[in-house]
This record gives structure tokens, C-alpha cells and sequence, in this order.
């Protein structure tokens, strides 16, 4: 079997979507969760790894205990886990995953429908709680996603292709406006500011730490910029920035077994001694005892 598994230039194991295990090799999976069986055969369970797909995991058991990066959640049936490409994440060896999963991978879906259904909305949380409405929507679109899936007979494959991108947009739509309503976040999507902030921080948080830099490249007031950012998530700008640098020194001190000062350079701390106190002021733990914890 072809290995689906990389390593990225940080270190960190990264698992590919298996073409060949879909059925007719499609950018899909549908399939139910049990003992034994997880959305990929070679993944680890117990081990943090990336992931280059999208994982949602819709639960009719519980309580499942399931870490996305760093933050524990915990899913009881009906709810739904969302996992997107390049999230570490970790399977629980003591709970039991039961319900369906659904994997996809990138590139399956057109760019506009990508856009619609909020596909890379990294802002909004992993795991969601839909109401009975919701819930039934949801089921209901999954019900036939799976159905499309597993006919291989009645349609040819082109035509079977495009009903499942289909019927993938209409649970996708569905699951994405109960991700915006979950985190009420909706107004704040139509921010531009924030969203336009919140992508170039994306992009250049393991080199430039600074608000004004941030303002000043995107044409706005420094006041503009903490008004927007603080209407929608609550916190400064700095947090914003601070919070995502402190989150990737983790992935990287957590699954890489580069030295702190190397960890420290790739979040923007050429001094190793800069890096660890700010790591420390911010996780009140220094690198290197929080690397020590998780080995």
C-alpha cells in the first residue's frame, strides 16, 4: 500500500486523503465510525498528526473526547466535529467513535461553491451542537450524500461524480450556516476588516508580530483595526496575533523535535531567550517543559 503520510518541512506528519480507498476514486469518503475504524487506516489514534483533508465526524454516540489544536472537545451524539486541512488533531484511545464520517478533499469542490460553504473558515470552532431542526436537516442531507455515494451502478462515473458534488454542496451549505450561527459570527464574516486582518495574519504571523504593520499594509487606522477585531472575537489585535503565534510554537514543539531557538525563528523570535519568555508569559510553562509534558 502507497504511503499516504508526509513530512512537512516543520516536521510534523502530515496524512493524505487515500484516493484508493474511496469508492470509484473519488475526492470523497462516506462511511460509518466503529470500533477499529477511523476516517484513515494508517493514522494513529492516539498520536497528534495533520491531516491535508476535511474530517467531519456527525455523532449518533457518546461522549467522545477529541483534541484539535490543544483544545480538548467533547462530542455527544448529535453533534458534529469539523476538522479542517492543517489542523492537529488527535483521536481519543478511550472513547468510542460511533456515527458517520465524511472526508473530503480539497480541490473536489469548485472555487465559488468553496467559498459558499466556508470550507476554510479557520475562525469558527470545531465543534458543533445543531438544534433538532438543524439536526434533521443535517441527517437528512447526509442520509443522501451516503446513498449518491454508494450507488456506483446507476449513473456512469462522470455523471456519478457530479451528483456528489452536488449533493456535498447541500450538506456543506447546511453544515456552514450552523458553524456561523454556532459561533454567531455571521455579522463578522461580512467584516471585512476583520476578515481581511485576520487572513494577512494568517500569512504573516511567523514574521511580523505588529499591529501597525498589519494596519498600515492593509489601509486602515490602528483605531480601525482594534474596533473591528475586538467586535468579533473579543480580543486585541496583538491577542489575535499573539494567540496564533503561541499556537504554531506548540505544533512545532509538540510533534518536531527541532531545538527551541529553531522553533522560536519560525514564529518570528530570532533570540531564543525573546522566544522562551514570551512563550512563557504567554502558557505560563517554558518550551521546553511543555515539550517535556507530551513526551
Amino acid at each position: 500500500m502507497a504511503d499516504r503520510a508526509t513530512q512537512e518541512g516543520d516536521g510534523i506528519r502530515t496524512y493524505q486523503f487515500p484516493v484508493d480507498l474511496s469508492v470509484c476514486g473519488v475526492g470523497i469518503q462516506v462511511g460509518p465510525m466503529g470500533p477499529g475504524r477511523t476516517w484513515h487506516e494508517d493514522a494513529p489514534l492516539d498520536r497528534v498528526h495533520r491531516i491535508d483533508f476535511h474530517v467531519v465526524m456527525f455523532f449518533n454516540g457518546g461522549p467522545v473526547s477529541h483534541m484539535v489544536d490543544f483544545a480538548e472537545y467533547r462530542a455527544r451524539a448529535g453533534d458534529v466535529l469539523w476538522i479542517r486541512p492543517g489542523q492537529v488533531h488527535r483521536f481519543s484511545r478511550s472513547s468510542e467513535y460511533r456515527g458517520t464520517v465524511l472526508t473530503m478533499q480539497p480541490g473536489f469542490l469548485p472555487r465559488a461553491t468553496v467559498e459558499a460553504t466556508g470550507l476554510y473558515r479557520y475562525d469558527l470552532p470545531p465543534l458543533l451542537h445543531p438544534d433538532a431542526d438543524g439536526l434533521a436537516g443535517l441527517r437528512a442531507s447526509l442520509v443522501q450524500l451516503q446513498r449518491e455515494y454508494e450507488d456506483t451502478t446507476t449513473l456512469p462515473l462522470s455523471l456519478h461524480t457530479a451528483v456528489l458534488r452536488h449533493s456535498l454542496t447541500a450538506f456543506l451549505l447546511r453544515l456552514g450556516h450552523l458553524a456561523a450561527s454556532s459561533a454567531e459570527v455571521a455579522r463578522d464574516h461580512a467584516d471585512t476588516t476583520f476578515t481581511r486582518f485576520r487572513d494577512a495574519v494568517e500569512q504573516g504571523f511567523a514574521t511580523n508580530h505588529s499591529v501597525s504593520a498589519y494596519a498600515d499594509a492593509l489601509g486602515y487606522s490602528r483605531r480601525t483595526l482594534v474596533r473591528a477585531v475586538r467586535a468579533a472575537t473579543g480580543e486585541t489585535p496583538k491577542g489575535f496575533i499573539d494567540k496564533r503565534v503561541v499556537l504554531e510554537a506548540k505544533r512545532l514543539l509538540a510533534h518536531t523535535d527541532l531545538p527551541i531557538g529553531r522553533v522560536g525563528a519560525a514564529v518570528g523570535f530570532p533570540d531564543a531567550a525573546n522566544f522562551s519568555k514570551f512563550f512563557h508569559q504567554h502558557t505560563d510553562t517554558p518550551p521546553a517543559a511543555f515539550r517535556a509534558e507530551l513526551r
